[in-house]
């Protein structure tokens, strides 16, 4: 599984220039498919055997790399795969688990059709 991941992450981040950043793109997929309710940096990387709580969050926030090719990319993908005839977009949203999510304010949950 992890080698078919490997090949994965190569392909998804191959528009990205640097080796550590591929590196850290791969940990952070990883931590995304693990089990566990919540997907933030600091869970994800306590699961993670080498996740770097702060590593992570550089990649995800700090790291100077394009997401559009990478997203470009993943879109290229799924279309091979489900070769969609129409596409619909929504909004995709989560309940927040808790009562108190750092930096997030009240917000419009469309799952639950209420402000979380």
């Amino acid at each position: 599984m992890r080698a078919a991941l490997g090949l994965f992450v190569d392909d998804m981040f191959a528009s990205v220039p640097r080796k550590d950043q591929r590196a850290k793109g791969e940990c952070y997929l990883r931590g995304l498919m693990l089990d566990g309710r919540r997907k933030s940096i600091q869970p994800m990387a306590q699961r993670l055997p080498d996740g770097n709580m702060q590593a992570l969050q550089q990649f995800v926030n700090q790291s100077p790399w394009q997401w559009t090719p990478v997203r470009r990319r993943i879109a290229e993908r799924l279309v091979q795969v489900i070769g969609p005839e129409v596409w619909v977009v929504d909004d995709v949203s989560f309940p927040k688990c808790g009562r108190a999510s750092v930096g997030v304010a009240r917000q419009y949950c469309g799952a639950l059709g209420a402000c979380t």
